[in-house]
């Protein structure tokens, strides 16, 4: 059996309040193009997750509000408080505890970039992979029954892709 996870960092948030408490910034008028397209990019691709488990700060639910109805069919959400700022081993226990087959995760720099990283046997030849700017999204597809079993280095990298690798923003 197959089992993919979809790694997605949060699409580009405002600093117009410098002040503002980071858990509450919301996305700026770039990230709120991004992610509605790479949620139609994903669907297109045929990654469309059974699950979307999000960050429950403000920009990773707006990112999830904008990519959801992109995906058919729309797959349930459920917000993670510890997924604000987690670290990969934090994401790789929740990860480890789902049941369905394909999962899609929101959340922060530096902890998805790493994750991302830690689970697969390959980086991808992607230029943009090491920084993995907001709302990049990459594929990973592993070889188990159960996330029980998902192991670090494990997985094979089927996608990355950035915003700036879509038509859209290349015009």
């Amino acid at each position: 059996m197959t089992l993919t996870l979809i790694l997605i960092r949060h699409a580009k948030s405002s600093w117009d309040d410098p002040f503002m408490d980071d858990h509450a910034r919301v996305l700026n008028d770039r990230g709120r193009a991004a992610a509605p397209a790479i949620g139609a990019w994903l669907t297109a691709q045929g990654h469309v997750p059974d699950v979307v488990l999000c960050s429950d700060a403000a920009r990773t639910q707006e990112t999830a509000a904008l990519i959801r109805p992109h995906l058919t069919p729309t797959p349930a959400l459920q917000l993670v408080p510890a997924l604000y700022h987690a670290s990969p081993d934090t994401m790789l226990d929740l990860l480890r505890k789902q049941t369905v087959r394909s999962v899609a995760m929101i959340g922060h720099n530096p902890g998805i970039a790493m994750l991302a990283e830690g689970m697969i046997k390959q980086r991808p030849a992607h230029p943009r992979f090491g920084d993995y700017p907001t709302c990049a999204t990459c594929v990973i597809t592993f070889d188990i029954a159960v996330w029980g079993n998902a192991t670090r280095h494990s997985g094979n990298c089927t996608a990355f892709i950035t915003p700036g690798d879509l038509p859209i923003f290349r015009a």
